[in-house]
């Protein structure tokens, strides 16, 4: 074999093994730093949690923020509501003016819902 080209591959070859080893590596560290972030934020972690988890309810596709503040006690109003947002909600106003949240993932289902309502 000629030494240019075994001096090539042992190259690449070497190159290929300090890619996967640096790919590897990474990866792990990135674990590692997505888990130590969850641990730091893991009261609003598992607030969006809860809030998806009442917000998903088949029964119900809308809940009342006087509701939902009940059930995820400790934060402000205005913390809770970043809170819901994050969890993938939007917000609504009734006729009589009282604040409703649903999960954007459902606005289907609420429309077909209302559909079925009228019809």
């Amino acid at each position: 074999m000629d030494e240019t080209l075994a001096g090539a591959l042992a190259s690449l070859l070497g190159a290929l093994v300090g890619g996967g080893i640096s790919y590897l590596l990474n990866r792990q560290q990135y674990r590692h730093q997505l888990r130590l972030s969850r641990e730091a934020h893991k009261t609003e972690y598992m607030a969006e949690e809860t809030a998806r988890h009442f917000l998903s309810h088949r029964g119900y596709t809308d809940r009342s923020f006087e509701t939902l503040r009940k059930h995820l006690g400790g934060f402000d109003d205005d913390e809770l509501r970043k809170i819901l947002v994050r969890a993938g909600a939007i917000r609504t106003f009734r006729g009589d003016g009282s604040e409703w949240w649903r999960l954007l993932s459902r606005m289907d289902e609420y429309i077909e819902s209302k559909a079925g309502e009228r019809g």
